[in-house]
């Protein structure tokens, strides 16, 4: 039950990729060595990569911080030419007619017949269907 452990030796990977040729160097003094081997460098990064890698983050840029904010802006704008007697969209779909605004909360109405009133924050205001 002995066991035989044979140890190989494996060649160095270097992260360069090099390529391999083999050249045939012919003279009348020497006979070439086919065993000769000359490795050429990696080829360099072009500049233009760069350019590209610079273009997708500006285009993350507008993507991820221009556009939300430019739709706050517009959500400010529109709550604040919120006055009484608008119709209104809540977030929840919940349609309702302005009764009070204070600069946190707005109070609207959605039942007429109860006389049903909501507090609801500012941003919680989707879409202005009609304004009076």
């Amino acid at each position: 039950m002995d066991n035989i452990w044979m140890i190989a030796e494996t060649e160095v990977v270097t992260s360069e990729p090099i390529d391999v040729v083999q050249t045939e160097t012919t003279s009348t003094t020497q006979q070439a060595d086919p065993n000769s081997v000359v490795c050429k460098p990696a080829p360099k990064s072009n500049p233009i990569q760069f350019v590209f890698i610079g273009l997708i983050f500006v285009m993350l840029y507008f993507v991820m911080f221009r556009g939300p904010k430019k739709k706050q802006q517009q959500q400010k704008k529109m709550v604040d030419s919120l006055k009484k007697n608008d119709r209104v969209q809540t977030i929840g779909g919940i349609l309702g007619t302005v009764i009070d605004i204070n600069e946190s909360e707005v109070t609207i109405k959605i039942d007429e017949s109860n006389n049903t009133k909501m507090k609801l924050q500012v941003n919680a205001i989707s879409r202005v269907i009609e304004q009076n």
